[in-house]
């Protein structure tokens, strides 16, 4: 056989394997909330760097869309971390990270599967050493469907929650505020918030927590065009 043919041969079967892939698109909304301030100035930062802000729970709720070829309209997933310290800190390395994944429970096997598989795509390192998976209802909502207002409702059953608002000038405590550390996944639009609750009353995680009242939180919304 000539190098040609064996060249259009391989890209014949290249097309042949890439068609029989299934797309992923959807699209939705988010919210996280960790134990540090991730709306902050130097101050704040560097006293809680390290010693805080290794832990977080955060979760997608998709509007519409389906993940290689599998519908997930109005289902969620939640997944929960503890880093090896503080995360997004750039003079520092979190890594390993362990987390727990919470399927929402209405989705059936193969929807459980491809919720598990879009949240590992979508939080990438943080999703490489998953030592828990648990099945529970996961609700995702966000005031007026409007990100902008910064107030969203994140509820894994009994197991993790989170309340945010929006951060009024009443927050600003030293006068130089800035979004410190960036959301743990990608975003089209993410807005920083306050977390009136955020808490982890799980397993897998040897650790459970309860930090509410920081600027702690990120509300925004994501798509997926894969």
């Amino acid at each position: 056989m000539s190098m040609k043919a064996i060249v259009l041969s391989a890209a014949l079967t290249s097309l042949a394997f890439g068609a029989g892939l299934e797309k992923s698109r959807l699209h939705g909304e988010y919210v996280e909330a960790r134990t540090a301030d991730i709306f902050t100035g130097p101050c704040f930062a560097n006293a809680e760097v390290n010693l805080m802000g290794d832990l977080a729970v955060f979760g997608w709720k998709v509007s519409q869309g389906s993940f290689e070829g599998v519908s997930l309209d109005g289902l969620g997933v939640v997944g929960v971390v503890k880093a090896s310290a503080t995360l997004g800190d750039v003079h520092t390395n979190a890594y390993p990270v362990k987390s727990v994944l919470i399927v929402d429970e209405r989705a059936n096997a193969e929807q459980r599967m491809a919720l598990q598989k879009f949240a590992a795509k979508m939080g990438g390192d943080l999703m490489q050493q998953v030592v828990k998976v648990v099945y529970a209802p996961v609700d995702l909502t966000v005031k007026n469907n409007n990100i902008h207002s910064a107030s969203a409702t994140l509820k894994a059953g009994a197991i993790a929650e989170i309340t945010t608002r929006a951060i009024h000038d009443g927050d600003h405590i030293c006068t130089n505020e800035e979004v410190w550390y960036q959301p743990l996944t990608k975003l089209d639009h993410a807005m920083p918030a306050y977390s009136l609750a955020h808490s982890y009353q799980g397993d897998g995680l040897g650790t459970t927590w309860k930090s509410p009242d920081k600027r702690s939180a990120f509300v925004g919304t994501f798509q997926l065009n894969d």
